[in-house]
């Protein structure tokens, strides 16, 4: 009986990973009905807790990447990701204006971060937004739009390089063709990755406006509607909104430094991931570690350092 169970169940997920487009469209479906039907508590922390757990595993699927390339559905992710963390936090607003209570994970972050004090959760959500929006989304759309410019200039050169060392016999028919795939393949990835960064910078955004929209649309249906104080209103909404705002923002955090690391990455034959890249080429210098543990040395007989 167990063993027919076991089979039924293999049998069950060889099924369902034959049909990814099925799951793509589910998901995609799910993710505009997010937007419209009333969600409870418990599925809005499940489905934080799915966004913050696919925004590390993206993040940690970069680190191990051994070329851009081997990720170059990221664009699409990109675009899925930010739709469903939009989808998400208008779900969240519902409740948070209707019931005043968002589920557990909101309600346990905004307690963290608030630690009892208003201004510090606000200013700990200010500086997250800030290095999100201002460092790391700006940066990576900047590189992400040169990139995108120079690979698109570069490669009728690239092209007529493989043309040459194919006609002078120093590459085969078969491996000129898969340069020429690799070339195609690239000059579409950071051309679509420069509009991917588009999505990254307008969630950042979205993200502060909802926070705004939460905190002064609470405070009124607080006071209005369900009669309470200003004091009263300013520490639950505050609190969900924080809450809110942080679990939107992380994610979203992850993504960007995830979309960061794919258009900086600069790889080579022999790369491996990111984190063998660069001990391999910092290590490689021995003089320049000895240097950099002197100077740190001679910082430790500064009093008070």
């Amino acid at each position: 009986m167990t063993a027919t169970r076991t089979r039924s169940w293999q049998s069950a997920l060889a099924a369902a990973s034959g049909r990814q487009d099925l799951m793509i469209v589910a998901l995609l479906v799910a993710t505009i009905l997010l937007m419209i039907l009333p969600l409870p508590t418990l599925l809005v922390d499940a489905l934080i807790a799915c966004n913050m757990t696919f925004a590390v595993l993206l993040l940690m699927v970069a680190v191990y990447l051994r070329s851009p390339l081997e990720l170059s559905v990221l664009p699409s992710v990109i675009l899925i990701a930010t739709v469903f963390r939009l989808a998400l936090s208008i779900g969240v607003t519902r409740l948070i204006l209707m019931q005043a209570d968002a589920g557990a994970i909101i309600q346990t972050f905004g307690e963290f971060v608030i630690g009892g004090s208003l201004a510090i959760g606000l200013v700990i959500f200010l500086i997250i937004t800030v290095v999100q929006f201002v460092v790391v989304v700006k940066g990576a759309e900047r590189v992400a739009e040169v990139a995108a410019r120079f690979t698109l200039d570069a490669l009728p050169g690239k092209q007529m390089s493989i043309d040459g060392e194919l006609r002078s016999g120093d590459i085969d028919l078969a491996e000129a063709t898969r340069r020429r795939q690799t070339l195609e393949k690239e000059s579409q990835l950071y051309g679509a990755m420069d509009g991917a960064m588009k999505f990254v910078k307008g969630d950042a955004i979205a993200g502060l406006i909802i926070v705004a929209v939460n905190l002064i649309g609470g405070l009124a249906v607080g006071m209005l509607q369900h009669g309470m104080s200003l004091g009263q209103a300013m520490h639950v909404y505050s609190l969900l909104t924080i809450g809110d705002g942080l679990v939107s923002q992380i994610p979203a955090l992850f993504v960007a430094i995830t979309s960061g690391t794919i258009v900086t990455r600069v790889t080579t034959a022999d790369s491996r991931n990111l984190g063998a890249d660069i001990a391999r080429q910092i290590g490689a210098n021995p003089t320049a570690l000895l240097m950099a543990a002197g100077v740190v040395a001679l910082l430790g007989f500064i009093p008070g350092f």
